[in-house]
């Protein structure tokens, strides 16, 4: 999620679309929120690792 976000934060810069500076920046927060919390040991998801 967070290269995601980073992807659309540049294609934002190069292309001065600001909503997708938006997603962007949502989708930082997002993927650190959830990595924090499960570098924590916290289950995200119900789930404590993915495979």
């Amino acid at each position: 999620m967070i290269v995601l976000g980073v992807v659309l934060l540049l294609i934002a810069i190069l292309a001065h679309i600001s909503i997708l500076w938006t997603i962007g920046i949502i989708l930082i927060v997002v993927g650190a929120v959830l990595w924090i919390m499960g570098a924590m040991g916290r289950a995200v998801g119900g789930r404590r690792h993915y495979w």
